[in-house]
């Protein structure tokens, strides 16, 4: 009972000292509980099914993400501990003194240990809960769903998960603590105040060339990740050694500037004899000097943090704005045709589906049993052709070897797509694009997907003649024009090309038709007869009932659907990823520095007697905080500024329309975030050096 009554009061007289623990707590375990309960929401339930089984899908996965997330919170926690103890040496010293036992100090420890829990637990669930409600709008905005009958409620699931997970991390924690006790030395505790870190003056040569080659070795990182022609023939295995190169070159830099700044400075005597300079500039290279491989991992993750948050946030945005575009009908179907016999074997083709490649979609629509003037108007047809000549190789031209050489990894044997201009501007008409005009001799490519647009230019700036059915063409235009003729969430148009009906005379004996398009829009005035079409297209039964027919459909409803439910999905990974690695981060640092705080004291109490103000000790204070918090946070966001423009090329299919705004909106998460973390630490470190002020 005694020690029981100590230990709570020990929490009441240190709360300030646990305030950032507290906070860090209290938001870990919310964050937990609103991304693991978004399953339970009510407004979820009045979605359609489809829609249902998109969200089911990602709270498994967000499920599955929270196991991470765990690991990275009990570490956190762990580490925090290690900052309340250190705080408390002289306090465990008088205990021993007294004759109490490690034992007796392990369990004072617990029972905190369990009390913080246990409030840090009530307070984050609390916030939690009230947060899911808020998260609730977000999912229903995402989702289109109906809030009609929205209710406030808490996810049972999600209440017993945070609670189990964060008790195994509590029970690491008073593991951890009862280690530490039983390893501590009465002598070591009593003059712990009186340790410091010494700051050891690294030779400034070897300093100078460490950094210049972790400069040239970032470099080349960024240059391979940054560069298209760099970052498009990189691989798997390749994009590993850069990341290692990456960290490695990281932590070169802080260890190199650790030992030069503080030389650097001294230099320039009107700087550092500047005020408090001296003792601040002395502070942050001791602490740099001691925290290398921490300041590293803090950079990385904070690194991580603004590519995963940009990166997620744009796929969203951008996913949404591209439906309008790039799915601008109700309905396209889609039929491969003329499947020749020999590859029934070989691609397991059956002798219907052979003689069904043989019918036009309009034959294939009446063999269903579907009425296509009852369900469709303006109804558009495109025949999609190959010649086994003309192959991406012999569109690039001149410029095939150095583009080989570039670019190793792309299929140069593949044929390519060839359209007749006047079926292309019935498409283009429907969907809104650009129509063009051709000369017997010409030709052109349209494309959306800009990586192999920009290849493509290079090709056709040189005026590259192509023979198509044994007729030599050359471009009309020196670039790729935008265009498409298939709807998808995603710029996925490499190349096609175009060229004068009369280059294309369908006969038995070539060019034969290998696919049909037919784009149409629903002949519906009301979102309830679309949907009561959508149906009779998207009906399963069909496969059922006619498995040897060839034809395949995508409707503006569809893409809708998955475009939303993806974006959700890596919306809400991102989020949960990003602000949890923030959190660490900015923690982590915060912690530190409430540790040097406290070592500090007796130095600003020094400072005091020597005739320092408090304003002056304050300035200094603020600063030595903002340098420590700033200095991981500038090289991280130089490495984002081009671990960006990597995402910005494997997620070009997307878009990169939305980036800008992304990145906006991540800025604004540091801010408050890490933002709120410095100011709260700034604030109880100013607290820490004047509560036993003389």
């Amino acid at each position: 009972m005694m020690l029981c009554k100590l230990s709570l009061k020990n929490i009441k007289k240190s709360f300030k000292d646990y305030t950032i623990y507290f906070f860090t707590l209290i938001l870990g375990v919310a964050i937990f509980y609103v991304f693991n309960a978004i399953d339970s929401q009510t407004v979820l339930l009045q979605t359609k099914q489809s829609t249902y089984d998109i969200i089911e899908l990602m709270t498994q996965t967000l499920s599955a993400v929270s196991v991470f997330v765990s690991f990275i919170l009990g570490f956190l926690i762990i580490y925090a501990s290690r900052f309340l103890i250190k705080r408390r040496n002289k306090e465990f010293a008088i205990y021993m003194t007294l004759g109490m036992s490690k034992r007796k100090i392990s369990t004072i420890l617990f029972i905190e240990t369990i009390a913080i829990g246990i409030l840090s637990l009530g307070i984050g669930l609390g916030v939690g809960i009230i947060l899911s409600q808020l998260m609730s709008l977000l999912v229903a905005n995402m989702f289109e769903a109906d809030m009609t009958n929205f209710a406030f409620t808490f996810s049972k699931s999600a209440l017993v998960k945070t609670i189990i997970y964060f008790g195994i991390m509590y029970l690491l924690v008073m593991i951890f603590n009862t280690i530490q006790v039983s390893r501590c030395k009465l002598i070591d505790l009593i003059n712990s105040s009186k340790k410091s870190e010494k700051v050891k003056i690294k030779n400034p040569v070897l300093c100078t060339i460490v950094f210049l080659m972790a400069s040239v070795i970032l470099g080349y990182c960024y240059y391979r990740v940054s560069v298209p022609d760099g970052a498009s023939t990189l691989t798997v295995d390749q994009i590993g050694i850069i990341i290692g190169l990456g960290s490695l070159s990281t932590f070169l830099i802080f260890w190199s500037l650790s030992g030069l700044i503080l030389r650097i400075v001294q230099s320039i005597h009107k700087v550092y004899y500047k005020g408090l300079n001296s003792f601040i500039l002395r502070q942050i290279s001791s602490k740099i000097n001691t925290t290398v491989f921490s300041m590293t991992v803090i950079c990385l993750m904070l690194f991580v943090t603004i590519c995963v948050l940009s990166s997620s946030l744009s796929i969203k945005n951008s996913m949404t704005a591209n439906l309008q575009e790039l799915a601008p009908a109700d309905i396209e179907l889609t039929k491969k045709r003329n499947i020749p016999k020999e590859l029934q074997k070989e691609y397991g083709y059956t002798d219907g589906q052979i003689e069904s490649s043989y019918k036009t979609i309009s034959e294939t629509l009446k063999e269903l049993k579907i009425d296509e003037d009852k369900y469709l108007k303006d109804q558009a047809t495109i025949h999609v052709y190959t010649d086994s000549t003309v192959t991406y190789e012999a569109t690039m031209g001149e410029n095939i070897t150095s583009m080989k050489a570039r670019y190793p990894y792309l299929d140069y044997t593949s044929p390519e797509i060839i359209v007749k201009l006047s079926e292309y501007n019935q498409v283009a008409e429907m969907f809104g694009n650009e129509t063009f005009t051709l000369e017997d001799d010409q030709y052109m490519i349209i494309g959306d997907y800009e990586s192999m647009v920009m290849l493509r230019n290079e090709a056709l700036e040189l005026g590259t003649p192509l023979t198509i059915f044994g007729k030599t063409l050359t471009p009309k235009y020196s670039e790729v024009k935008h265009g498409f003729i298939e709807m998808s969430s995603n710029h996925i148009t490499d190349g096609i090309i175009v060229v004068p009906d009369s280059v294309v005379t369908v006969s038995d004996d070539s060019p034969q038709i290998e696919y049909e398009y037919m784009v149409a829009n629903y002949r519906a005035n009301d979102d309830k007869t679309r949907e009561e079409i959508e149906e009779v297209f998207a009906n399963p039964e069909l496969n059922d009932l006619y498995p040897d027919v060839t034809l395949d459909g995508i409707t503006k409803i569809s893409i809708y659907d998955a475009s939303v439910g993806l974006g959700a999905m890596i919306t809400f990974i991102g989020l949960y990823l990003g602000i949890i690695f923030l959190i660490s981060s900015a923690a982590i640092l915060a912690l530190k520095e409430l540790s040097e705080s406290v070592d500090n004291y007796t130095r600003y109490n020094m400072l005091r007697r020597i005739g320092a103000t408090e304003k002056q000790l304050n300035k200094a204070l603020f600063k030595q905080i903002a340098i420590f918090f700033l200095f991981p946070l500038a090289l991280a966001i130089i490495h984002s500024i081009f671990g960006i423009k990597f995402c910005i090329f494997l997620l070009e299919t997307f878009g990169k329309e939305q980036m800008l705004a992304s990145v906006s909106m991540t800025m604004i998460f540091l801010i408050l975030i890490y933002g709120g973390y410095f100011l709260i630490t700034y604030y109880c470190s100013k607290n820490i050096i004047k509560e036993k002020r003389v």
